[in-house]
């Protein structure tokens, strides 16, 4: 692990290809360490390069018949990285074809170290500015904050897109000029795996390319999965959902309070009575990481600020089996963290990130400059108007 970590904000316009191209230039060496990282593991997996190629090409027909504009991004990556089409659509898939690997190797009883997350939304009933907060804390392996980076998307097709991902990928978490902001979280059933879905990564993308709100929950309601997972969507208009889906159903949990806080197992009652939740068993903090981080807010409630919200999210209780994660070994022996924190004032168009915040409170900011109404002059302008 690097001792000065840094998240570099890499910028890119044009057409898709083109896109591409400046996202791989800018961000080749850490897409070489992300292609690298991956590979290593899959082989020390048991899986040949034969069979990796295999089912790299499948998730391509997947991808491919969503949408050609993100294979052809992909393209643009993998020419401007000097790497392989093949490499760029493995981090794009990487957690589908991590589990896939693993079960084919092990079987159902086997497991990766899970993506897993905290995340959680404040919308603006409950925030001192009555404006929404969306962030999350990303735990996974800790060498991945070697590759993240910030991916600032200038489109001449909609809106313009600011979001945190591993390079190479993408999308992960973020949020769009038009307002629109999604996190995700690991989540794992016994449907998983059954048939072949459009990668994780590539659904948050086309949530965010969206100019409404409507269209961005369809394609998470709608989209067929591989996996499970939990997403959650908000809207600087005060809106905002948490979509726990499988592979074939999404079950919907809504705000509490003026909150959202979802760690990795489901919450729908519905849900919980039509499957059977696996992630607990490998991620069994996730039972009060929720709770304490709701716990944490709630006193607040209605004077929340970006800084409460970092606060709850560096909740070290029972570390490092905590909300805020240090390096620890996992269940499989690997080093996982919480990776990135990532805190997001959407009507303001900031994002801020931090790299190992169990180890380091450092915030790198970023802006994406908004095309929604100011919502404070509104309300004035109807006040006036009353």
């Amino acid at each position: 692990m690097t001792t000065a970590l840094d998240c570099p904000l890499i910028e890119v316009s044009g057409s898709p290809f083109e896109r591409g191209r400046q996202y791989g230039d800018q961000a080749v060496e850490r897409i070489k360490r992300g292609i690298g990282h991956y590979t290593e593991q899959l082989h020390g997996n048991g899986l040949d390069q034969a069979d990796l190629d295999t089912m790299i090409s499948k998730f391509a027909a997947s991808i491919e018949s969503f949408g050609i504009h993100y294979i052809e991004e992909m393209r643009g990556i993998a020419e401007g990285a000097n790497v392989g089409l093949s490499d760029v659509l493995l981090l794009n898939a990487r957690t589908e074809i991590l589990k896939m690997a693993r079960r084919r190797q092990k079987g159902e009883r086997d497991f990766i170290d899970p993506d897993g997350c905290t995340g959680l939304l404040v919308l603006p009933q409950s925030s001192a500015s009555g404006q929404l907060i969306h962030a999350q804390n990303w735990d996974w392996k800790a060498e991945c904050a070697e590759t993240a980076v910030v991916l600032k998307i200038r489109r001449d097709d909609g809106p313009d897109i600011l979001t945190f991902t591993e390079a190479g990928g993408l999308a992960r978490t973020g949020f769009n000029s038009a307002g629109i902001s999604i996190s995700g979280n690991y989540l794992e059933t016994d449907r998983d795996y059954r048939s072949l879905g459009v990668p994780l990564s590539i659904i948050r993308r086309n949530a965010l390319e969206q100019q409404q709100l409507a269209l961005a929950m369809r394609t998470i309601y709608a989209t067929p999965k591989s996996a499970s997972n939990n997403l959650i969507l908000g809207h600087v208009d005060g809106i905002g959902l948490d979509f726990e889906c499988a592979p074939d159903e999404t079950f919907l949990v809504h705000p509490q309070g003026g909150l959202i806080v979802h760690a990795n197992h489901f919450q729908s009652p519905v849900a919980l009575t039509k499957l059977l939740d696996k992630g607990v068993v490998n991620m069994p903090d996730s039972l009060y990481r929720d709770t304490r981080v709701r716990g944490l807010l709630e006193p607040r409630n209605g004077k929340l600020t970006a800084d409460d919200v970092k606060t709850a999210l560096w909740d070290d209780f029972q570390s490092p089996w905590s909300v805020c994660r240090p390096p620890r070994k996992s269940f499989t022996n690997n080093q996982t963290a919480t990776v990135a924190m990532i805190v997001m004032q959407p009507a303001a168009g900031r994002m801020q990130v931090s790299l190992l915040p169990a180890l380091n409170k450092h915030f790198f900011d970023y802006s994406l400059e908004m095309d929604v109404p100011d919502v404070s002059a509104v309300e004035a302008i109807n006040d006036s108007a009353a």
